[in-house]
Order: structure tokens, then sequence, then C-alpha cells
């Protein structure tokens, strides 16, 4: 897991081509104007999924792990708490869907972190994690996910 600021985004490019692609997207694009939806970056490669939604509590988290791509999460509006942990720490409640990406877990084990605007958090298919989760109260806010594939 990862946990930075967009004015930083440089220093992950030599991670892989893809990330350099991920970023300048999220760099040349007035986010907060694009609607909800998925945006083909890179084909399949480096695709977005832009989302606006209201935070929950942590009691109603949902631990969740991908196995095909590694998630850039970047919140544009409000302030987002995600939870992380480590994928060994945590046991499958929900088996693996393959054509969705997405392993549901439980565990008890993990942390949390506090993303604002300008702020992103990348999770590797190691990094288990459960986002949208509120930081006080439940708040709109808007986000987008940057999905990378992994080589």
């Amino acid at each position: 897991m990862i946990f930075d600021n967009l004015n930083n985004m440089e220093q992950y490019y030599k991670l892989n081509e893809n990330f350099k692609i991920g970023f300048e997207f999220l760099l040349n694009n007035d986010l907060k104007s694009l609607k909800d939806g998925k945006y083909q970056i890179k084909g399949d490669e480096v695709f977005a999924n832009i989302q606006s939604l209201t935070t929950k509590e942590k009691s109603q988290k949902k631990w969740e792990a991908h196995k095909k791509y590694i998630d850039i999460q970047y919140v544009i509006s409000g302030k987002e708490c995600m939870g992380y942990g480590i994928y060994e720490d945590f046991k499958t409640s929900e088996k693996y869907d393959e054509i969705k990406d997405v392993e549901f877990l439980e565990g008890e084990k993990y942390n949390y972190i506090n993303v604002e605007e300008n702020e992103f958090v990348i999770f590797y298919p190691n990094d288990v994690h459960a986002p949208m989760l509120c930081v006080e109260n439940p708040e709109q806010i808007k986000k987008v996910i940057v999905k990378i594939a992994i080589d």
C-alpha cells in the first residue's frame, strides 16, 4: 500500500509505464466535471472508474482484494477513510469473482487511513482494503479508481 499526494506522482512513474499513463489521466482531466462511469485509458490495461457516493460507517466495511489489477484510489472531492491490511492476515468470506476481479475477505488485523482531496492510495493484490468509509460522519464524495493491469 502506498499513500501520497498527487504532487509526488512522478516518483511512481518508474514502477511501470502504465502507472505514468494512469497518473497522467488524473492530472490532465477535469475530474470534478467528469460523469460517473468507466473511462478507457489504454484498453483493458489501464482504465478508470469515477464514482460519486456517500461514505459509510466503519461498522459497514467490506474487505476486498484483487488479483488482476492494482488500484490507484484518488479522492476528487470530500474525504474518505480506507481500511487496509495484509492479505495473509485475512480469510476468504466470498470466493474470488474472476469477471469482477474481486475477492471479499474477513480479518481482525488492519489499520485505517484518512484520504483527502488530491491524495491517493495504491493498493496491490496483497493489500486487502475497505474503501468508502466515513472519516467522522457519512458525507458525499467523488473519487476515481484507476485500474492498472498486473503484468
